[in-house]
């Protein structure tokens, strides 16, 4: 059923390596309908003719039967040598249920050939002990009689004891009819009821073919309201319009058309949102380095040199961070395809060095407390060194000078039903820490605390959220123990052990 025309807006997915033709639905439809049936159709025509040469076996197999009855009571009358020549004899042979009669036999018990003839084949009969009483008992069986399939029916009879025998001897009667007939008869009733299958089946193919397409008008309706949607429309569609069997369908759609309106409003909320952060420290760098151009002092022009500088490095790092959680946002499910098996301890190591020289400049005690034995986890290397990096930053960023940092790995029991062994990083810091309040907020792309002394860009903690989620891992915000009471704060983040 190759060659059905596929029909417009049911497609399937391309196939790898290469591009292929879209699956019709109408076709496949089409194709388990009929298939079936065209593969049945040679083993009904089989199937009718054997039942139609048991039909017509049965009217010729009767008329068999009654002739061999007429002849075998006309020897059990009269004798085998008086019957045979009777007129009855001849006028049963030639009676209309007797027809296609090829021949007649008397055997005697010793199987001498007492009339009819000859060509007949001796059917392996034993003959009876003694008379039966009740009705003649019929054997049947096929053979050949020259140039003729025929089919034989055969019985022993008791002709009349003669004058001085001493008991009665049986004959074998046995009757030929040619199977022509009744082959003839099976064919007539095969073409009767296969011809008009040549007219049928073709009707019934249209019918079906105009039948599927009736009931497939729905999806094609549906489909043509989706093209005629515009580029910007994800309304949800009415599944009302949509049959009852493609509701999943529809359903899955609109979840689609959800997930996507809400990813469309985030992503204009955030370019907004990144929009005003850079916009802002570019306006302040032009106006800085518009105000070096009026320097005349060379100490001054130096200042506003340096001020250029760290605006630039600010900025540079702004850029990087919403590239950062761009490129984590997008990868979403893809990053789960390159994780690995990896030892925590080494990109928190990293981490650990390249930021090593700003809390030293910053005269920050950085401290890395780590378990000499590896600390398996799966994962994306490259992701959990930016996750470790940013939550490093913003720890030195919003500690004040003389304070501590500090980065822990640990492997641990975690809390609540069944003995669950994860991977714990905390990272402890001597700042001012969160108010329990905003600690929900923290973690929305830009937001930043008010009044913590900080210029921060509101981006790491978001970063940081992201990356974990990829990861299944759990975030906690708490404050730091025996501390002093509002300050300090304690990041931990908790991943599955490998």
């Amino acid at each position: 059923m190759s060659d059905l025309p596929p029909q417009p807006g049911v497609a399937g997915e391309p196939a790898r390596g290469g591009r292929r033709h879209p699956r019709s639905l109408f076709g496949e439809i089409l194709d388990w309908m009929l298939a079936p049936m065209l593969l049945l159709w040679p083993l009904s025509i089989g199937i009718t003719y054997l039942v139609a040469q048991a039909i017509a076996a049965r009217p010729y197999d009767a008329a068999l039967e009654h002739t061999l009855r007429q002849l075998a009571a006309q020897v059990q009358t009269q004798g085998a040598q008086d019957a045979v020549q009777s007129a009855l004899w001849q006028q049963t042979l030639r009676q209309p249920p007797a027809g296609g009669i090829l021949g007649y036999q008397v055997r005697s018990v010793s199987g001498a050939l007492l009339a009819g003839a000859a060509g007949l084949p001796s059917p392996a009969m034993l003959p009876p002990s003694h008379a039966a009483s009740g009705p003649l008992a019929v054997s049947w069986r096929d053979g050949e009689m020259g140039d003729h399939s025929v089919r034989l029916a055969a019985a022993w009879a008791w002709p009349p004891v003669a004058a001085g025998a001493p008991r009665a001897v049986p004959v074998l009667v046995q009757v030929a009819q040619s199977m022509d007939a009744r082959t003839r008869l099976a064919r007539d009733i095969v073409q009767g009821v296969i011809l008009p299958q040549f007219v049928v089946v073709p009707i019934f193919i249209l019918l079906v073919w105009f039948g599927l397409g009736q009931g497939i008008a729905p999806l094609n309706e549906l489909q043509a309201r989706i093209r005629r949607r515009r580029a910007d429309d994800i309304s949800p569609i009415d599944e009302r319009e949509a049959p009852e069997e493609i509701a999943p369908l529809v359903d899955s759609i609109n979840s689609l058309f959800a997930r996507l309106q809400q990813s469309l409003q985030t992503q204009k909320r955030f370019i907004a949102d990144a929009a005003h952060q850079i916009k802002t420290p570019l306006a302040g760098l032009r106006m800085q380095a518009e105000l070096a151009q009026r320097e005349t002092d060379p100490e001054e022009l130096r200042a506003s040199l340096r001020q250029i500088g760290r605006s630039v490095e600010r900025t540079t790092r702004l850029v990087n961070q919403l590239l950062a959680l761009t490129r984590a946002e997008n990868q979403g499910g893809a990053a789960r395809a390159v994780f690995e098996t990896i030892d925590l301890r080494q990109p928190a190591a990293e981490a650990m060095q390249e930021l090593a020289m700003l809390a030293l400049d910053k005269g920050l005690d950085l401290e890395f407390d780590s378990p000499p034995t590896k600390l398996p986890m799966r994962g994306n290397a490259l992701l959990l060194h930016e996750l470790i990096k940013n939550l490093l930053h913003n720890a030195i960023t919003y500690t004040p000078p003389g304070g501590s940092v500090t980065l822990r790995l640990r492997s641990a029991v975690a809390d609540g039903p069944g003995a669950r062994v994860v991977v714990q990083l905390q990272v402890d810091d001597s700042g001012p820490g969160i108010p329990e309040a905003e600690r929900a907020l923290v973690f929305e792309p830009f937001y930043r605390i008010l009044d913590n002394g900080s210029e921060g860009s509101g981006l790491g903690l978001a970063i940081v959220r992201e990356i974990a989620r990829q990861h299944d891992a759990e975030i906690t915000l708490s404050d730091l123990p025996l501390h002093t009471p509002g300050r300090g704060l304690r990041v931990q983040v908790q991943f599955a052990r490998a």
